[in-house]
């Protein structure tokens, strides 16, 4: 008498909502949450925290506010933080927030004026020439000291 049966169509007992389509999933590092380690992920992800270690994964979305200090390695990628680490995405977008210090690589790359980056830039193919310059100045500068002098 004084209970009272669910309707059959009440949301409360509907069946699970779908909220993204089937195979376009993706995870999301909260602006809280500090990750140790490496991150490796089939689907996209979204980064607002701070990740100490490489990641790897499809597409790459960071936040304005978030910090990535390791390598980046994905299909496609939205920059808009700090990144300490080399770089090496097909398709980038380096937003005006962006801080980046490290070595880029790409296939198609788009910068917004007033973002930062300290290190080379290259296309994939040319990976390897940027480690070989790498390596050929750290070979000079071992037995001789660099100077810079600057014209008045």
């Amino acid at each position: 008498m004084f209970s009272k049966k669910p309707e059959q169509n009440s949301p409360a007992i509907a069946g699970p909502r779908t909220v993204a389509k089937a195979g376009s999933t993706f995870s999301v590092i909260g602006p809280d949450v500090t990750i140790r380690g490496d991150i490796e992920a089939s689907v996209d992800l979204h980064v607002d925290g701070k990740v100490v270690g490489d990641i790897a994964c499809a597409s790459l979305v960071q936040g304005e506010s978030s910090r990535i200090e390791g390598e980046v390695k994905a299909e496609s990628a939205r920059l808009s933080g700090e990144v300490a680490g080399t770089v090496e995405v097909r398709e980038l977008v380096v937003l005006r927030s962006a801080r980046i210090a490290g070595d880029v690589s790409y296939e198609t790359l788009t910068i917004e004026q007033g973002a930062s980056v300290d290190g080379r830039f290259a296309p994939l193919d040319n990976r390897s020439a940027i480690r070989g310059a790498n390596d050929a100045a750290d070979a000079d500068t071992s037995d001789e000291e660099r100077t810079l002098t600057l014209a008045g």
